[in-house]
Order: C-alpha cells, then sequence, then structure tokens
C-alpha cells in the first residue's frame, strides 16, 4: 500500500493565475459569477488549459456489505444492497436517471457483497464476502483493506483510460452510515452522538440504539485506532476504502474529483489523513441531509455546491451538482472580455 503515500503535485498555479487573470477581463464585475468563477479557475489549473471542460465524468459506484447491519442498525435489511446492485444494473436507480442526464459513464463495482452477482454488467473486485460485524471483531483485514482500496485505484485507472475529466465515487451498502459515523468519530474526536443519524429512515430509538453499539464498538478497539488505516480497516467498509483509494490515487493522476455525500466525505476526511494534499483535488457536490454530514464538512473546511436535503448515496448529489462546473467552464471560455465587448470599465 506504500501507493498510498506517493507525492500529490498541487494544480498549476501559472494556469491559475493565467485563468485568475482571464475572469478579471471578463464582462461582469469582479466576481460577480462567485463560485462559479473559482470553479474554472480551480479546474484550468488541474488541466493546465485556459479552456477547462467537464465533458467526460466518469462515475463508479462501489457496493458492498456491513457485518455490522446485524446489529439493528438500519432500517433496511442487509439483503437491499444486492438487490439495489440489480437496479443499478438496470439501470433504474436515482443515480442511473441523473448519470444518463449529464450523460455520464456509469459503472457499479463489487467491492464486496455478501454474495457475488453473475452479471457482465458488474465489475467484480472483491475484498469479501462483506465485512465482520466491528462491533466484535475488526471490520476486515489488511489484506482485505488492500484489495479494497486498490479497487478504488483501478476504477481510477479506467477513468484515465477514457480521458476522464471529472471522477465521481458513488457507494452502496446497507449501514454504511453507522461504519462512515464511527470513522468520522475515530479520525475527529467528535462525538457519535453528534456524527450519528437517521441513515436510510431510522426512527428515534432505532437510532439510539444505533449510537450505543457505535459507542460501544469505539471502545471495544481504541486501542487500534492509531492511524488512518487503522481505523479504516477496524471500522471501514470495503465500498469506503475503495473511495479512499480512489481519491488518492486520483488526486496522484492529476483528476478532478467531485465528493458525494456524508459517507463520500468521510471517505475524503480519511483519504487527506493519508495522504493530505488531495484536498486540492477535490469538490463537494452537496451537504446532505444525514445528520454528521456538516461537521464532517467543517473538518474538510468543504463549501459544497449545493444543499437539496438530498441522502441517497450512490453518488447522486454529486452528479446533481455536475451541471454547475460544466456552467462554470462554459462561462470561463464562452464570454466577451471587455474588450471585445467595446465595453469602457474606466
Amino acid at each position: 500500500m506504500d501507493w498510498l503515500t506517493h507525492k500529490i503535485q498541487a494544480p498549476d498555479q501559472i494556469y491559475y493565475q493565467q485563468a485568475l487573470n482571464k475572469q478579471a477581463q471578463l464582462t461582469k464585475p469582479p466576481g460577480a459569477l462567485g463560485l462559479l468563477e473559482e470553479i474554472a479557475i480551480r479546474l484550468a489549473a488541474m488541466q493546465k488549459t485556459q479552456q477547462p471542460k467537464v465533458e467526460k465524468i466518469w462515475l463508479s459506484v462501489f457496493a458492498a456489505d456491513h457485518g455490522i447491519a446485524e446489529e439493528g442498525v438500519s432500517a433496511f435489511p442487509q439483503v437491499v444492497t444486492t438487490e439495489m446492485v440489480k437496479n443499478f444494473v438496470a439501470e433504474g436507480a436515482a443515480v442511473n436517471v441523473l448519470s444518463r442526464f449529464i450523460k455520464a459513464h456509469f459503472e457499479v463495482v463489487d467491492a464486496g457483497l455478501i454474495a457475488a452477482i453473475n452479471s457482465v454488467e458488474i465489475i467484480s473486485d472483491r475484498a469479501g464476502n462483506g465485512t465482520a460485524n466491528f462491533s466484535k471483531q475488526a471490520a476486515m483485514t489488511q489484506q482485505q483493506m488492500e484489495v479494497a482500496l486498490n479497487a478504488g485505484k483501478s476504477a481510477v485507472d479506467r477513468a484515465l483510460s477514457q480521458q476522464a475529466h471529472l471522477f465521481i465515487g458513488g457507494e452502496m451498502g446497507i449501514a454504511n452510515t453507522s461504519s462512515a459515523s464511527a470513522i468520522a468519530s475515530a479520525l475527529t474526536g467528535l462525538s457519535v452522538n453528534d456524527l450519528t443519524g437517521a441513515g436510510t429512515g431510522l426512527p428515534e430509538d432505532k437510532i439510539a440504539n444505533k449510537t450505543n453499539v457505535l459507542k460501544k464498538a469505539l471502545l471495544l478497539h481504541k486501542n487500534n485506532l492509531e492511524t488512518p488505516l487503522n481505523i479504516l480497516q477496524y471500522l471501514g467498509g470495503f465500498e469506503i476504502a475503495a473511495l479512499v483509494g480512489a481519491y488518492v490515487y486520483a488526486a496522484q493522476q492529476g483528476l478532478a474529483v467531485l465528493i458525494d455525500g456524508f459517507i463520500a466525505s468521510v471517505a475524503a476526511l480519511l483519504a487527506m489523513e493519508i495522504n493530505a494534499e488531495c484536498q486540492g483535488w477535490f469538490f463537494y457536490g452537496h451537504r446532505s441531509q444525514e445528520k454528521g454530514h456538516q461537521l464532517v464538512l467543517e473538518q474538510l473546511n468543504a463549501r459544497p455546491l449545493l444543499d437539496l436535503d438530498m441522502r441517497l448515496g450512490e453518488g447522486s448529489g454529486a452528479v446533481a451538482a455536475v451541471p454547475l462546473l460544466q456552467m462554470a467552464c462554459k462561462c470561463h471560455n464562452e464570454m466577451a472580455t471587455f474588450e471585445q465587448a467595446k465595453i469602457t470599465t474606466q
């Protein structure tokens, strides 16, 4: 896993400055397009061009099961993970609809379902038959974690082979908000009470049970949570590990990443703890309605593009934000300058 700490180059500052200068010449008051200007400038620096674009979008949804589901921490039974993967293949999920709208390349990756699905439409990159119940033992072995991290790396390689301009990672796994809440608490020291929410729709009494399960798990593993990778191994999910691997490797390869909601943001936080220079390559799609997401965004010092009360996962919130990136590029590339429009600036 040495590749995780390989150097990450910052986006090109010469192109950043050139894009900043160009924005000052466009027919608008300085800063009038707000965050759209910042997006375009950052993308120009990432892509080393004065004509940034977000036309080729790659979306990998990583799916895996969680042993912690045995503790009644989800409103849905574990079988729903597999059923939703089949729905992805049938192109019936929200993320399929949204992906078609933005013309993204969509793939679903089995990172560790409880049982493999025999389908040529699914990328099989399995670390195991679901994680172990981390309220009783480590979620995964170090070898399984390595396989899962590499599943994310491989997805980015596929994106790069198609000259993608943007990578989005989605996730599917019943009980994965439990894993994400526990990871976030271990990484930040924030209270599990503040980070644990309804997930797929738990009532208050069930949220209380979920919170207590996570507290006991963190207490059980407290002496084994010394590094980000230890935290991932003991508390994580295979799909979360795949997201971490994808985010680190995309940054290493100079590929812009659009982060989704709560679980994806926790994976981004892990990625940054492993290799801090990741941050320069991340955009954040939306603020999820999931309880702990705002706290995680604050830890990331992140400003999400949308706030639509979404809490679906799958990468759907990030996909919904893609048109903003595209519009930012269009304005940067196609607006007239004051000189071209013969508009007086003095």
